[in-house]
């Protein structure tokens, strides 16, 4: 099963970050622009939080909010679950199900080193389950 480490090797660690003061609306332009549904909130070079569109739709849309006059802050999630780069796909799958959130952040040593989402952690899990499939229609059919 892979880790964090690996799928972060793949797809690269780069974090698409803003600050808690921002306006809500240049955090859309920027997840717009990146094509991401997810900003890691940075405040003096320490993760404060995590904005996902689903803290623009509950606590924006639905409460008839201006998203140019709100900062990140007001509507980012506080409580931001992370996971460290040995842990493993099967055990971040559990955290997101348990947690019910689609993106976790990476910390090593305490300082952000990445971002993986829901996608990445499925399309790790269909990778490694292919394999194993492979490899046993290989020995099923005694060829190397």
């Amino acid at each position: 099963m892979k880790t964090v480490r690996q799928v972060l090797g793949g797809k690269g660690s780069t974090v698409h970050t803003i600050g808690p003061e921002a306006p809500v609306f240049e955090a859309l332009q920027k997840m717009a622009d990146e094509d991401i549904g997810a900003l890691v909130v940075v405040e003096h070079g320490e993760l404060a939080g995590l904005l996902s569109e689903r803290d623009y739709a509950r606590k924006v849309i639905l409460e008839g909010k201006s998203s140019k006059e709100i900062p990140v802050r007001d509507i980012m999630s506080r409580r931001v679950v992370c996971v460290s780069f040995e842990q493993r796909m099967d055990s971040c799958m559990a955290l997101m199900t348990e947690k019910r959130v689609r993106h976790l952040p990476v910390l090593e040593n305490e300082r952000l080193a990445g971002l993986i989402s829901i996608g990445d952690v499925v399309k790790a899990i269909i990778e490694d389950q292919q394999f194993a499939i492979e490899q046993l229609e290989h020995y099923i059919k005694g060829t190397p």
